[in-house]
C-alpha cells in the first residue's frame, strides 16, 4: 500500500481523533495534526453571534470560557478587539466571511497567509487563516476547511464553550430555547437558497421559523406569538413543534393549521394565547407555492431583481383564538429568479427614539439593491438586520424575524464550489 501523503495524514488523523474528543480539544488537535502538512500556523475563526466580529479558537480560549463567570468582552474597536477579535466589516478577514471567498495577506513575519471561509454545506461559521503561496490557497487548506467545519457543527451540539466564544453578552432563557431549536440560518441547493434573521438575537421571544425538505418538496413557516417572554417563546415553540408533528403525519396546510390552533387550546384553554403564522409548501421541481395565512403579515414576493408584489389574500384569524373562520389555500406560481419574503411584524414596524417605521417599502427595497450587488443571501441578511437596528437606535420594542427564499429551477445546475467563490447572487 502506498505511503499516505501529508494531506492525508492529517485528514485521517483528524477525523479518527475527532470521534473521541470534545470541542475544547479542537484547537490543540488541529496544531498536532496540521504539522503533518506543513502547516505550522493554523487559527480558527468562528463568528459572533450577531456576526459583528470573528473570535480566534485558541488552546486558551476553553480554558478561559470554562471559568466560573461568563467571558466579559469589550465591544472591539479598529481592527482588532479584546481576545484577538477581529471585526468582520473592517478586515481582510471579515471580508472573506461577507463575500465567502478566500483572500491573503503579508503576515508580520513576511509570510503570506491566506483566509479561507468554514462552511458547513452553506452556513457561515468563521474562518481559518493558514500559511500558504501568494497566487493561490493552498489545496490542503481547502480540505482542512471542510473537515473543520464538519467537527465543530458536530461538537457544538453537547458544547458549552462553543456558545459562550460566540456570545458577547448574557442571553434570557426565552432566546435559549429559540435558537436551539430552529434549523440553520442558511441553506443551498442546486434548486433553492434559503436565508434567515432573528433579532434581538439575545431576547428573542415570540418569534420562530422552520423549513424542511420532502423529496421535490420544500416546506417554509414563520411564526409570532402574542407577547415577548419566555411565555411568548413557549407559545411559539409549541406552534412550530406541533406544525413538524402533524406534517410528518402527511396533514395538508389547512388541516395542519387546525391540528396546532387545537394543541394550543387544549394546552393553554380559551386565553389569549395565541400565534399567527405563514405556512408553505414549495414544489422544486415547477415552482408551486401554496401558502396559508394565520392572522400574519401577508408574504411579498420579489421578481426580476427590481419587482415585488404583496401576495394579499383574506388571513384566517390567528391559530389559538378558536374564531372559527375558513382557512383559503392560496396558489402562485414561482419563477426562475424569484425571492419570498416572510416575515414578523417587528421587521417593518416603529423604531427608535424617532419614532418611524422601518416600513414594508424600505425592507423590500433594501432586499433588492442588495440582491442588484450580487451579495450572497446571508451577507444581504446581515446587513438588513444592522440597518434595521440603526434605524431603532440599536434596540428593538418587538422581535424582528425574515425567512428568505429564492427559487431557481436549474435542477441542473452543479453545487457551488463553497470555498473557491462566492455563493450565487442568491
Amino acid at each position: 500500500m502506498a505511503e499516505m501523503s501529508g494531506l492525508e495524514q492529517m485528514l485521517t488523523g483528524l477525523l479518527d481523533a475527532s470521534h473521541t474528543t470534545t470541542l475544547d480539544d479542537l484547537p490543540d488537535l488541529v496544531a498536532g495534526h496540521a504539522a503533518q502538512a506543513g502547516l505550522d500556523q493554523v487559527v480558527i475563526y468562528v463568528a459572533d453571534l450577531q456576526q459583528n466580529v470573528l473570535r480566534p479558537m485558541t488552546a486558551t480560549s476553553h480554558a478561559a470560557s470554562s471559568a466560573h463567570q461568563p467571558v466579559r468582552r469589550r465591544p472591539p474597536g479598529g481592527n482588532g478587539g479584546h481576545d484577538g477579535e477581529l471585526r468582520i466589516d473592517t478586515t481582510l478577514a471579515g471580508r472573506v466571511f461577507q463575500e465567502v471567498r478566500p483572500l491573503s495577506q503579508r503576515g508580520e513575519d513576511g509570510r503570506q497567509l491566506w483566509w479561507l471561509p468554514l462552511l458547513n454545506g452553506t452556513e457561515r461559521l468563521g474562518v481559518l487563516q493558514l500559511p500558504g503561496p501568494e497566487s493561490e490557497p493552498p489545496p490542503v487548506g481547502r480540505h482542512l476547511a471542510s473537515l473543520l467545519a464538519l467537527l465543530l457543527v458536530s461538537h457544538r451540539t453537547n458544547s458549552d464553550t462553543y456558545p459562550r466564544l460566540v456570545r458577547s453578552r448574557t442571553m434570557n432563557v426565552a432566546a435559549e430555547m429559540q435558537w436551539r431549536l430552529i434549523p440553520p440560518l442558511t441553506c443551498v441547493t442546486p434548486r433553492v437558497t434559503i436565508g434567515a434573521a432573528m433579532e434581538p438575537a439575545y431576547e428573542i421571544g415570540g418569534d420562530t421559523f422552520d423549513y424542511a425538505f420532502r423529496g421535490d418538496s420544500l416546506h417554509l413557516a414563520i411564526f409570532d406569538a402574542e407577547g415577548h417572554d419566555l411565555r411568548a417563546a413557549l407559545t411559539a415553540n409549541l406552534a412550530m413543534a406541533s406544525c413538524r408533528n402533524h406534517r410528518r403525519q402527511d396533514m395538508d396546510l389547512a388541516a395542519n393549521s387546525t391540528a396546532i390552533e387545537q394543541v394550543l387550546i387544549e394546552e393553554f384553554g380559551r386565553t389569549t394565547r395565541y400565534v399567527t403564522a405563514v405556512m408553505a409548501t414549495l414544489d422544486l421541481r415547477d415552482g408551486t407555492l401554496t401558502w396559508i395565512n394565520r392572522g400574519h403579515p401577508p408574504p411579498v414576493l420579489i421578481r426580476g431583481g427590481r419587482w415585488s408584489t404583496t401576495m394579499s389574500g383574506p388571513p384566517s384569524h390567528p391559530m389559538g383564538m378558536n374564531l372559527d373562520m375558513p382557512v383559503t389555500v392560496y396558489r402562485e406560481q414561482l419563477e426562475p429568479g424569484d425571492r419570498l419574503l416572510l416575515y414578523t411584524d417587528g421587521i417593518i414596524e416603529a423604531g427608535g427614539a424617532r419614532g418611524r417605521e422601518f416600513g414594508l417599502a424600505r425592507f423590500v427595497d433594501f432586499i433588492i439593491r442588495h440582491h442588484s450587488d450580487n451579495l450572497p443571501v446571508p451577507e444581504t441578511l446581515r446587513r438588513l438586520i444592522f440597518s434595521i437596528l440603526d434605524h431603532h437606535d440599536g434596540g428593538l420594542g418587538d422581535d424582528a424575524t425574515v425567512l428568505l427564499t429564492e427559487w431557481r429551477a436549474g435542477a441542473e445546475e452543479q453545487m457551488l464550489a463553497h470555498t473557491t467563490g462566492p455563493l450565487p447572487s442568491s
